[in-house]
């Protein structure tokens, strides 16, 4: 008798036992000013991987898109219809982004054999940061993978975060595997620093075993400026630190910004902008006096708060390497990359360690998370369990839920 199987699944079996594989890497993060969109070219699984970029862009979200998202975003009290509909909204239009995207490269779905899906987070709670002992750690990305599998005919693997907390970690941050497989090097001791919304980091000690790695969240990246910049100004983002090089550093207002346990925390943590947000912004203006400081004033100091945070995290898991004649360089990718006086503030706090751009490793740095969700799915589905000593789980997990075309 034939061994029954569902074509989904003989496909599926195909493609993992394919050499190469065709994997599109998505990216939506907590600045929600578009969807990154990698295409990547992955051959073998594990250590092995070998990873080639192939295309990358961003298809930005028009003003509806991005008020539509802000509407159920980060916030403790959302409407439950809106978020129910926004969910496969979100999963259709990313589709549609894709499809746009394959004909302007003139590539055909049937050519992609995965798609990686991180979603959009709207809400990131960690048990460090809620009081509640009933409950654990918890995430939550929509843009559902079954609409954008179906439009798109393609496999799609998404929910990342999940797997992750089930393990017993806080469902963040994810780059530590990717990182190590990329970036590694057996002679340079290396961070691999993202600055997005929130700022996370990868510390790489030369030659280092995947087990001793370590990768944690820092605190803020862009998060508050952002916001800050939407509510005064009508801009997304402080384009090349233009107002915020207008004003100067409040040196009361940084102490009360960083007086917040979060950053008393052992390695590794996560924190999202459920904490550092324009509210956290004004209680340290109100516990330090400054709300009368000018609008570039603010922007100046929360500039400044997010470099301070991200070096001080950095100098306490480098220790002694500082200090020796061991190299250590600082890769930098995430929308704060183009932040020159961000670059600025870290190049001066982190003396003895190389800041560049990720662009230096071969990598466009705008793409560097997509890239590392692609790598991902092809775990998913052609790798093994993965234990990471630096992602804070306590057993082998392989991330990612399934979702088929039919």
């Amino acid at each position: 008798m034939p061994l029954l199987m569902h074509q989904n699944i003989k496909n599926l079996y195909a493609i993992a036992n394919k050499p190469t594989r065709k994997v599109i890497g998505l990216m939506s993060g907590t600045s929600m000013d578009g969807l990154d969109i990698a295409l990547c070219e992955i051959t073998g699984a594990g250590t092995s991987t070998e990873l080639k970029l192939l295309n990358a862009t961003t298809v930005n979200y028009n003003e509806e898109t991005r008020q539509n998202i802000l509407s159920v975003f980060s916030k403790e009290t959302v409407s439950l219809e809106k978020l129910c509909l926004i969910n496969p909204w979100l999963g259709k239009l990313h589709a549609n982004m894709i499809l746009e995207t394959l004909k302007a490269w003139g590539i055909t779905a049937s050519e992609i054999d995965l798609i990686a899906s991180h979603g959009q987070t709207i809400y990131h709670s960690p048990k460090s940061l809620h009081p509640n002992d009933a409950f654990g750690s918890a995430t939550l990305q929509i843009g559902e993978a079954d609409h954008i599998a179906v439009d798109t005919g393609i496999i799609t693997i998404s929910d990342f975060r999940q797997k992750h907390i089930a393990a017993g970690g806080e469902g963040a941050p994810l780059s530590v595997y990717g990182d190590h497989i990329l970036f590694a090097s057996k002679t340079e001791n290396r961070i691999l620093l993202n600055i997005g919304g929130i700022s996370n980091f990868t510390y790489l000690p030369a030659g280092a075993d995947l087990n001793t790695i370590l990768s944690s969240d820092t605190g803020p990246g862009n998060t508050i400026m952002d916001a800050y910049m939407r509510t005064h100004f009508n801009q997304a983002f402080d384009k090349e630190a233009a107002i915020a090089s207008k004003g100067v550093v409040d040196q009361e207002l940084l102490i009360a910004l960083k007086a917040n346990s979060f950053f008393s925390l052992p390695f590794p943590k996560t924190v999202g902008p459920e904490l550092f947000n324009l509210e956290y912004l004004n209680q340290a203006q109100l516990q330090s006096n400054t709300t009368h400081l000018s609008k570039e004033d603010v922007l100046t100091t929360l500039n400044l708060f997010t470099a301070t945070t991200i070096a001080e995290a950095i100098k306490q898991v480098t220790g002694n390497a500082m200090g020796s004649n061991n190299l250590i360089a600082l890769y930098i990718s995430g929308g704060g990359m183009h932040n020159p006086l961000l670059l600025e503030h870290l190049t001066n706090l982190l003396t003895g360690i190389k800041v560049v751009s990720l662009n230096e490793l071969g990598f466009n740095p705008d793409a560097k998370e997509a890239i590392l969700f692609a790598l991902l799915a092809n775990e998913a589905v052609a790798g093994e369990a993965m234990q990471i000593g630096g992602n804070a789980t306590n057993k082998p997990i392989t991330m990612g839920k399934i979702s088929f075309p039919n």
